[in-house]
């Protein structure tokens, strides 16, 4: 199991970077000390932050942070399972559907990998893109059976090393923010006006204000069958990955929750930050966010 572990994540060489020098401030420069320190063993730091809104009387939102890490000579292995679900269909639909999803992804994925790697008995593993798909297969006939006519959308980051194994549907989303300081969205919107958008027929500035911005063409709980997206990255280092709901990334500009995220002092206080700037955008949505940041 160990070989296997390492032989799947063993580190790449990392690319080189077109750097644009700028002034720094000496905030700027504490930051950089700390990122720069060598931490042994190689670990995740994580926040997170949830709000209900201003205009919702109820939360349909769902999150799931879980991390630790193996360090024994042999493997230097931080783990994390890291899942956002955004319910929908009404009061307690919505809100059953986001939990049971979220639940039933994280029971699978404890099971599948979390306990297999700890496990000191050599044990086989099927590859993680098998192992998510099948946990958001499980994760939709939970919802089906345990929340009729609910829905909801389920974004989940699974990190094994410096891996990170993505599993999506709908339109919450995950971003890596990397040494360049910008967000860059690593999951599709699976709406109405995202498929719009990709087809060049609005703006982004269009969907903002469309009145279906909310309509999904994919979500857990339809009974038309889908495949979820799948991808893999790796974690940007320096950098961070973020899960958010659409109740911050569809109120906050990009540019706010970026300022915000670098020039925190911590990852919770970043997640508060986050959620209190969606809240003074008018908070339309419950408000959902789990910030990671990988230490080597």
């Amino acid at each position: 199991m160990f070989a296997f572990i390492k032989n799947l994540f063993r580190k790449q060489s990392s690319a080189s970077l077109d750097v644009k020098t700028t002034p720094l401030s000496r905030e700027h420069l504490r930051r950089f000390e700390r990122r720069t320190t060598h931490y042994t063993p190689h670990q995740l730091l994580v926040g997170s932050g949830q709000s209900v809104g201003k205009q919702r009387d109820h939360n349909e939102d769902t999150l799931f942070a879980m991390h630790s890490v193996l360090s024994d000579g042999e493997l230097d292995l931080p783990f994390g399972i890291f899942i956002i679900a955004d319910g929908m269909g009404g009061h307690q639909h919505g809100e059953i559907a986001s939990s049971v999803a979220a639940r039933t992804m994280a029971d699978h994925l404890v099971r599948e990998v979390y306990l297999r790697v700890v496990s000191p008995q050599k044990a086989t593993m099927e590859s993680l893109h098998e192992i998510m798909e099948e946990g958001i297969h499980k994760a939709q006939q939970a919802v089906v059976n345990q929340a009729p006519g609910g829905g909801t959308t389920l974004t989940v980051a699974l990190v094994l090393g410096e891996r990170v194994t993505l599993a999506h549907v709908g339109d919450s989303r995950a971003y890596l923010v990397k040494s360049d300081g910008k967000l860059h969205a690593v999951t599709k919107d699976h709406s109405l006006v995202g498929r719009l958008i990709e087809l060049g027929q609005i703006t982004e500035e269009e969907a903002a204000v469309h009145p279906q911005r909310n309509v999904l063409y994919r979500a857990l709980g339809q009974a038309e069958p889908f495949e979820p997206d799948l991808d893999i990255q790796t974690f940007p280092r320096p950098g961070y990955l973020m899960l958010c709901s659409d109740g911050l990334w569809g109120v906050v500009p990009e540019d706010e929750m970026r300022r915000i995220i670098t020039n925190s002092t911590s990852l919770p206080d970043a997640c508060h930050q986050l959620t209190a700037a969606a809240n003074d955008a008018g908070g339309p949505d419950n408000i959902s966010v789990i910030l990671v940041q990988y230490l080597d």
